[in-house]
């Protein structure tokens, strides 16, 4: 009697445990796969065929000695039996049975795609092609998280990169596909996924990005469960990928990481940009979660200053996207400086932990040794150091040319802008944004006469003038 020899022992362990939709375990699969290794180690390596005539759907497995005229098991010269047993043909029928599971055929297109000849063949066959981009429409996740896998595979590979791109930019339904995966799945692991190939498909073709930066007026064809095609909503890419990061942003600090630098690309372009502030609730919802993130979860007062280390891209990818919305949302209420102090404090905080933990970016020591040395290069974690730091500069010299009195004394109240804080904020600022610090101290002048004072001894260069 066939049956599964390792049955998991609960029903919720058997879920997990199973390979794709099918009743069979892992550990099963990997058992019948050992085996067969086994068995072709002892054989010399030789290939297992495919022969008519045997169990599992008409299939009959035999070792590479046995011809399909031959009814008799034959021998190696070493005597040894060569015809697989009875009970090794059924499991590996059970196997070839498994490998028609859409999801499994999926995986192993992907597995098989991490060599670079096998994904040219797959990315050149444009039947295929067509057939895998219509997989992103499926209603079964594993189908779509193994589709998503190869996808990213394939884009990227740069020798093939490019077949994707225009394929993909051709088939609109990709776009309404994706947008309805990051607007309504649970699943953060098929988010994730699907985030890194929408990151990797903005970051390789500009063009295609303008284009879902400005689709999602033409209705189209989406997952259905009964194989009959339904009409999608007209999905906008903004509120799509806003809804994707807040179901990543707890459990997958990656996946965060990602959908804030789709974000952020977005704003490379002034139609991006003008998508994330033109939304229904012009911006707000982009700019409470982008602040709760910087205000609430990153770099916090309790987080040792190496803390800027781990989260320097997302921080970069966060505040790039606020100071574009700042510098073109003046006018907006929830851009107002009464409501952000804590953002200011925040700005100060994470160039205070870049002094802290010893790698300010642009430290002029460092360059100076290496002009000397002729090794001008900076590696990769002083890079985006430097840029994490450029871009709190800029968001927090605007925002600093923004406040009144009343903002200030706020500030100074709720403890986010007192003599340390602000000598870090002229520390970093100075000398390119003197402007805004100039102005600022004019402010402070008005709320704090003695704190301006001390600041202005310690920064002789800022003269305030009457």
């Amino acid at each position: 009697m066939d049956r599964n020899p390792s049955p998991p022992s609960s029903e919720a362990e058997e879920e997990e445990d199973a390979v794709g939709n099918t009743v069979y375990s892992k550990h099963w699969l990997f058992s019948i796969l050992t085996r067969l290794i086994e068995v072709r180690a002892r054989r010399g390596g030789g290939a297992v065929r495919e022969e008519g005539g045997g169990p599992g759907g008409g299939r009959r497995f035999a070792g590479e000695v046995i011809s399909p005229e031959k009814t008799e098991p034959t021998a190696s010269p070493e005597g040894i039996q060569m015809e697989l047993d009875e009970e090794m043909e059924n499991d590996i029928c059970k196997v070839w049975d498994m490998s028609m599971d859409e999801e499994i055929c999926v995986g192993i297109l992907g597995n098989m795609a991490c060599f670079q000849d096998i994904c040219m063949s797959i990315s050149k066959d444009e039947n295929l092609g067509q057939v895998l981009l219509q997989r992103l429409c499926d209603s079964d996740s594993p189908t779509l998280l193994e589709t998503s896998r190869l996808l990213l595979t394939c884009l990227s590979q740069p020798e093939v990169a490019n077949i994707w791109v225009e394929r993909i930019r051709e088939n609109p339904s990709v776009y309404d596909c994706v947008c309805f995966i990051m607007s309504s799945s649970t699943n953060v692991e098929l988010l994730v996924k699907v985030g890194e190939v929408v990151d990797k498909l903005f970051d390789l073709d500009e063009e295609l990005m303008l284009n879902w930066i400005k689709n999602g007026t033409c209705p189209s064809v989406g997952p259905s469960v009964d194989d009959s095609p339904e009409e999608l909503p007209d999905f906008k890419i903004v509120p799509c990928i806003l809804e994707a990061a807040k179901q990543v942003r707890s459990d997958n600090p990656e996946g965060l990481d990602v959908y804030m630098h789709i974000l952020q690309l977005l704003t490379t372009v002034d139609e991006g940009i003008q998508a994330i502030v033109q939304v229904p609730d012009g911006g707000k919802e982009t700019w409470s979660l982008l602040y709760d993130l910087v205000c609430h979860e990153l770099c916090q007062p309790d987080d040792p200053p190496i803390i800027v280390q781990e989260q320097k891209t997302v921080l970069a990818s966060i505040l790039s996207v606020l100071s574009a919305m700042f510098a073109s949302q003046t006018e907006q209420e929830y851009t107002k400086m009464r409501k952000n102090m804590p953002l200011i404090g925040s700005l100060i905080r994470i160039l205070q932990y870049m002094e802290g933990c010893g790698k300010r970016a642009g430290d002029s020591s460092k360059e100076s040794e290496q002009e000397e040395t002729g090794t001008a290069d900076i590696n990769d974690e002083d890079f985006h150091l430097k840029i994490l730091k450029d871009i709190c500069c800029e968001l927090l010299s605007n925002m600093l040319q923004e406040l009144t009195k009343e903002n200030t004394l706020e500030g100074l109240q709720q403890g986010h802008l007192n003599e340390q804080t602000c000598s870090c904020a002229f520390q970093n600022l100075l000398p390119l944004y003197f402007a805004s610090v100039e102005s600022f101290l004019e402010v402070l002048r008005e709320a704090d006469q003695t704190l301006a004072d001390n600041l202005e001894k310690r920064f002789p260069s800022l003269k305030v003038h009457s």
